[in-house]
């Protein structure tokens, strides 16, 4: 069945949304701030806010930051309304958020989007949702083709948690691949061949690792039996050296380096790398 949506704002993320929408059979009511963009899409156009939302129940947020979603929707009736904010944010601006639709009467869906706006209605491409399980649960349906949905829990907060959280694994593998890069570019190897070749097998042998560090972190054991915390702390310093003696900075390396010193002062240089998670959170120290 089809369900009337409203998409508010039309960067690429907008657009894709309200695209794969239209495709899928729902009438698309769009508002954004600059008149025009995207002709090329099929949906009805509004020129305020509030009608837009007039249009339809469910009311798709994808705008620039959270002060710009109260901005776009002060003065708008959101009575009987679903508001499903995707726009990137913290989880304390989702909670926020969440008390700000309530108190205007409406549901509240805050969303992470796991893809990039190219991936919007194709494979591979997800969306955490918390907040209102009995809105996810009604519009589920519709909230379908764009990507596969996760809820998360009732917490507003949650979604956003965990986009951060798996941006952060992202940028963690990014920061490696780059420093990789750099010190191997320094010697005159092709970047290209050694990333495809030496760079991304390794690297896949090695996230096979994870579940069973994620095991040793909920059990607060760090035991190991292959290289722990000393033997990997020299590894990075040496590795620190290499990239000196090759004039690439260390920048990216850094950091975990200093966070593995530590670990080994604290006398915990028999443990495993996993143990670095403890050095996160100060009421773990000990």
């Amino acid at each position: 069945m089809s369900e009337s949506v409203v998409v508010l704002g039309l960067g690429l993320m907008g657009r894709a949304l309200a695209r794969t929408l239209a495709e899928a059979g729902h009438p698309v009511t769009v508002w954004n701030r600059t008149p025009g963009r995207a002709p090329e899409l099929d949906v009805a156009r509004a020129e305020t806010p509030a009608q837009a939302v007039a249009a339809a129940r469910l009311v798709i947020a994808c705008l620039l930051d959270y002060p710009s979603v109260y901005e776009t929707l002060d003065g708008v009736d959101l009575e009987g309304k679903v508001l499903v904010n995707l726009t990137t944010g913290r989880p304390s601006e989702a909670r926020e958020a969440a008390g700000w639709a309530a108190e205007r009467g409406a549901e509240y869906l805050d969303g992470g989007i796991m893809a990039v706006p190219q991936m919007i209605g194709g494979p591979g491409a997800s969306i955490l949702y918390s907040g209102s399980r009995e809105a996810f649960d009604r519009y589920r349906a519709v909230l379908e083709p764009l990507a596969v949905p996760s809820h998360l829990g009732e917490d507003p907060g949650m979604a956003s948690l965990q986009d951060l959280a798996m941006l952060t694994g992202m940028y963690g593998q990014i920061a490696g691949f780059l420093q990789a890069a750099a010190l191997v570019e320094s010697q005159g190897v092709g970047v290209v061949e050694f990333t495809q070749t030496r760079l991304v097998p390794w690297m896949r042998s090695m996230l096979e690792l994870l579940p069973a560090w994620a095991r040793d972190i909920e059990a607060k054991s760090y035991a190991t039996e292959v290289s722990n915390l000393e033997i990997n702390a020299s590894g990075l310093v040496n590795l620190a050296r290499a990239f000196e003696e090759q004039g690439v900075t260390t920048e990216l390396l850094a950091p975990l380096r200093d966070l593995m010193a530590r670990r080994v002062a604290r006398g915990h240089g028999d443990q495993s790398l996993s143990s670095l998670f403890e050095e996160l959170h100060p009421d773990l120290h000990h």
